[in-house]
């Protein structure tokens, strides 16, 4: 049985994300503002927005880490692949996540094994434990998943020796044993040099080339990915504006959301953003 054989035919018919009117509240400030969103399955999406806009916050009420907040006598609902519970470890099956918080949970003590880190997302866990069992069936779609991202050759190395590009390939190689739907990019690119960028962006264009759709959280235009489609505008906890890459990515919508003057160029399929 493949992961995705025991749940009910309609998650996959079903949009990836449905949030209606979402608020969440930390202390008196609310976070997100009765935010509402739909994002189809198969439509690669960028979340853009400044610092504090609730991108970090929307990542999470993804995830379920956390859960909408009480607000005017109701609670905002999101539902993921048309459900609106999930356990946590079946939920990332369908929904790979990939972050630069992740990596420094990888990279640190105890050492951790490349090839490990990757099997060890068949049990949801940092390594592996003496009652985890490994097929080889477990063992060949981790070896497939690193050569899908030109990592075969990082299976051996500790991750803390890995360049923060290659221990984020090994990440994704994590979240793909599962053959996810979709993956969630929460700032993946935070941290990486300008050449390490764009070999993990040239990864991700692979990943989404053969079929998953992504879903990419970043603050930094550079990172949309001529396969990303859509685009969501936040500020201040809302959505700003929602629509297609080429009517969102202008220096009028960006100067409203980043609240300074900016201007867009593009070259060739990508784009990036000038202050004025």
């Amino acid at each position: 049985m493949t992961p995705h054989e025991a749940l009910p035919a309609g998650v996959f018919e079903s949009p990836l994300l449905e949030i209606d009117e979402a608020s969440v509240r930390r202390g008196k400030q609310w976070i997100l503002d009765r935010l509402s969103l739909r994002l189809p399955i198969g439509q690669h999406t960028a979340i853009l927005g400044p610092n504090g806009s609730g991108k970090s916050t929307l990542v999470k009420l993804i995830t379920r880490e956390i859960y909408p907040s009480t607000r005017d006598n109701g609670r905002g609902r999101v539902r993921i692949f048309g459900r609106d519970l999930w356990e946590v470890t079946e939920l990332r099956g369908l929904l790979g996540m990939v972050s630069s918080a992740q990596e420094r949970d990888f990279t640190s003590d105890p050492p951790l094994d490349a090839f490990e880190a990757v099997v060890s997302g068949f049990f949801a866990a940092r390594g592996l434990g003496p009652n985890h069992r490994v097929s080889e069936e477990m063992r060949e779609r981790a070896r497939q998943a690193l050569d899908l991202l030109d990592a075969g050759h990082l299976a051996g190395r500790e991750m803390a020796s890995l360049s923060s590009g290659e221990a984020r390939r090994v990440l994704i190689a994590r979240s793909l044993v599962h053959r996810p739907r979709a993956l969630l990019l929460d700032e993946p690119c935070d941290g990486l040099d300008l050449v390490s960028r764009r070999r993990f962006l040239e990864s991700l264009r692979a990943l989404a080339k053969a079929g998953t759709t992504l879903l990419l959280v970043t603050h930094h235009i550079e990172e949309i990915l001529p396969e990303i489609g859509q685009v969501l505008l936040l500020r201040d906890g809302r959505v700003i504006q929602q629509g297609e890459k080429a009517h969102i990515l202008t220096g009028a919508a960006l100067s409203t959301s980043f609240g300074m003057p900016v201007r867009v160029r593009r070259r060739g399929a990508w784009y990036e953003a000038l202050l004025d």
